[in-house]
């Protein structure tokens, strides 16, 4: 079962940043960035709106934690928000995530 990961990023290019890195450390086999979203979100009891990009990559359940540490690491954020889902497809793409980001242990 792979998953997709989705992070909000101040930018597109703190999205690349840290989809380029994931992608050189072979964690995610593919990385789509959203170059242009608006966020309306409540932090610390604010009301607050930010231009954002969004973030989606492509990777193995097994590899959550690790990339999850990485994005952490690399995000500029200082609570970056990091979703997963889990997700079903087809065969061929399973053997190519499996295949790009080493088998499942």
């Amino acid at each position: 079962m792979g998953i997709l990961i989705f992070v909000t990023c101040k930018n597109s290019a703190e999205a690349r940043k840290i989809a380029l890195a994931l992608l050189r450390k072979k964690l995610v086999a593919c990385a789509n960035i959203v170059p242009k979203i608006e966020s309306h979100y409540l932090w610390k009891s604010k009301i607050e709106k930010s231009k954002e990009a969004l973030l989606i990559l492509k990777t193995r359940k097994g590899l959550r934690k690790k990339v999850e540490a990485e994005i952490k690491k690399m995000h500029s954020y200082e609570l970056p928000v990091i979703e997963f889902i889990e997700v079903k497809t087809g065969k061929e793409v399973e053997k190519w995530v499996e295949g790009e980001t080493g088998k499942e242990k």
